[in-house]
């Protein structure tokens, strides 16, 4: 599973989903309570149907959709897939922000829950900031090295626990090499 921390934003839609796009549509968002947010999120908790963003790394012919995108070539949606919502959380509501606990499955987008979320709450949305805090066995908070830590003995020690961690995952999956034959922690 991963977690994520995420900053939405109501009344604000982009070609992105997230902070970095252009802005393709505004809506009057103070409508929006506390509880409209709350209860909005139970919809998208368990197993659900999502379409991903065409800003993304799913690949078309061999390429990045994104990659289509930034070219300006057209791209279709790709059709809405089933993905897992572990649990979704509201930490903080100060309009238009709003702050996301969330914890998934592999193939999860945040930016398509933000914006699905905004549309439901019959206005838009888009992701401000997004922070992956766990991803496997590894979270950002026990498993970071803090930058005063960057000394050879440290991101030694560091990586011998890692890959402790890894060789107890029972889904390992081998990753590429560049001699056939070989694996790679």
């Amino acid at each position: 599973s991963q977690k994520y921390t995420a900053i939405g934003m109501l009344g604000k839609a982009t070609d992105t989903l997230d902070a970095t796009g252009k802005v393709t549509e505004e809506k009057p968002y103070d409508q929006v309570t506390k509880g409209d947010l709350e209860n909005v999120l139970q919809k998208f908790t368990g197993d659900i149907m999502q379409v991903p963003p065409l800003y993304s790394a799913l690949k078309k012919d061999g390429e990045r959709l994104s990659t289509l995108m930034k070219r300006g070539e057209a791209v279709e949606a790709k059709p809405a897939r089933p993905v897992r919502v572990y649990s979704l959380s509201l930490q903080q509501f100060q309009p238009p922000l709003f702050t996301l606990d969330v914890e998934c499955g592999g193939g999860f987008y945040v930016r398509s829950l933000v914006s699905d979320i905004g549309k439901e709450l019959s206005t838009c949305a888009t992701v401000q900031e997004l922070t992956r805090t766990k991803q496997g066995p590894f979270t950002l908070e026990e498993h970071a090295l803090q930058e005063d830590k960057w000394t050879i003995d440290e991101i030694a020690q560091s990586l011998e626990h890692c890959t402790a961690l890894l060789l107890g995952e029972p889904a390992r999956k081998k990753l590429k090499t560049e001699h056939p034959g070989e694996t790679a922690v």
